[in-house]
């Protein structure tokens, strides 16, 4: 398994899928981030959190345990 937080910056990758339960699963989904979208890694912090994205058009702050619960390819 890849998730987000292992893509380099300047990256691309496709969301396989959504691990993790209840309310940060449904944040997560809530932010656009869902199974087939495209995701850019535009910056990443010095020590790791946050990482900063580009999805559908927009761009994200993720906190690097929410990076590691999306599986991409």
């Amino acid at each position: 398994m890849n998730s987000l937080r292992e893509v380099p910056v300047g990256g691309r990758a496709k969301v396989v899928r959504i691990h993790g339960e209840g309310a940060v699963r449904r944040r997560i989904m809530d932010m656009g981030i869902t199974k087939g979208v495209e995701i850019y890694v535009r910056k990443m912090a010095p020590l790791g959190d946050p990482v900063e994205i580009t999805v559908r058009g927009y761009e994200l702050s993720l906190r690097k345990a929410d990076a590691e619960s999306i599986e991409v390819e």
